[in-house]
């Protein structure tokens, strides 16, 4: 009873230490709502005013039909340029798309001999390229038909094929960057909060009053642990609720509160890994450097950016041992596709063991820390 009130009250003096730096709970703040909201709403969802350039050296019904297919919000209204401007309108970045029609396309067209439409395209602008070179193919390919079902009867597809996209059946894009963003934050919080606790106990010169006080190193490990991950649970469950649901209309498949149990869970191997960083670091510029060296790992190679499967196997192998990897799938599994715990108990089970595993190696490190002041 006599440890758990020392980490209970040490907790609190962990929560209004918090509660007195403004930059800290301005990051926190920041990081689930607006910086949520933004990365959820900042990036298009679709292709939006790409400016794209038209070659029509036809001059025909049906490459003005082409023509006139491109307009906004997908597409700002094409240039009507040259064959000679091409090369210098490129270059210059005037637009990311120059469609060259060429001529006797109409005739070929309905003489059946498939002619070539050449596209080019500013792939410097990878988000506009990778998604506009499919979509001025779907409208080439629409206008064309579109003409031929006026002169001759198009032949049928063989192959019929039915799509469902399930759990986001819109394929809207905010609904997944808004949850993984939350994610991701959870992780960069835990971590910075409970080392930057601990270097500024070092900073202030507050760990030499701990020493002599009658605590042990894992008392006060433990209530930075709680404090810290409770403050992320309640700011993540708030975000949850307030800006996800709230002001993004996300809609959230799963049980909430198993998720927040797994985020807990998660919380107590981030938080240890958080301590162990601390005691690396002798100063926060020095805490800053080792942070990217570990978080981008974690957030990058946990399946939350890129599956998996689609990584060489050894970082496969690897990122099993790290705890993001598991919340990732457990977060996705409850947020996305409404798992019960029947289905994400492995992912808890492997959090929980390796957790342990970080929370006894921070506090080794810890305790000789804390030896090496006193």
């Amino acid at each position: 009873m006599d440890q758990a009130a020392n980490i209970f009250r040490l907790g609190i003096k962990e929560l209004r230490s918090l509660w007195r730096d403004p930059m800290m709970l301005f990051l926190i703040v920041f990081s689930f709502t607006l910086n949520i909201y933004i990365s959820a709403t900042g990036v298009p969802e679709t292709l939006h005013k790409a400016p794209i350039a038209i070659i029509d050296e036809d001059q025909s019904p049906l490459s003005d039909r082409i023509s006139s297919a491109f307009y906004p919000p997908h597409f700002t209204p094409p240039f009507m340029i040259g064959l000679n401007d091409v090369d210098r309108g490129m270059d210059s970045g005037d637009y990311t798309f120059a469609l060259d029609i060429p001529p006797d396309f109409q005739r070929d067209v309905l003489a059946g001999r498939q002619p070539v439409v050449q596209l080019n395209i500013d792939a410097t602008r990878m988000s506009q390229a990778f998604t506009g070179g499919g979509y001025i193919q779907q409208i080439v390919q629409g206008q064309v038909a579109e003409f031929m079902q006026g002169t001759r009867q198009a032949a049928e597809s063989p192959v019929g094929l039915a799509l469902r996209a399930r759990f986001n059946p819109t394929l809207t894009q905010s609904w997944f960057g808004a949850l993984m963003e939350i994610i991701d934050n959870i992780t960069l919080l835990s971590i910075v909060l409970t080392g930057a606790a601990l270097i500024r106990e070092r900073e202030h010169g507050t760990v030499e009053h701990l020493l002599v006080m009658p605590v042990t190193p894992f008392e006060i490990m433990a209530s930075k642990v709680w404090a810290m991950g409770l403050v992320v649970l309640v700011a993540c469950g708030l975000s949850l609720e307030l800006v996800v649901r709230g002001a993004l209309r996300v809609p959230i498949e799963g049980s909430v509160p198993l998720f927040l149990a797994g985020t807990a869970l998660h919380l107590f191997a981030t938080t240890s890994i958080g301590i162990f960083m601390g005691t690396l670091a002798r100063s926060m510029p020095q805490f800053g450097l080792l942070l990217m060296l570990v978080l981008l790992p974690l957030q990058m190679l946990s399946g939350g950016v890129t599956p998996r499967e689609s990584m060489p196997t050894f970082v496969q192998v690897i990122m099993s041992a790290a705890p993001t990897t598991h919340f990732v799938r457990l977060s996705q599994a409850i947020l996305y596709r409404g798992a019960g715990f029947d289905v994400v108990w492995p992912q808890f089970l492997a959090i929980a063991l390796i957790g342990a595993l970080f929370f006894a190696v921070a506090l080794s490190r810890f305790r000789k820390a804390i030896g090496t002041m006193a």
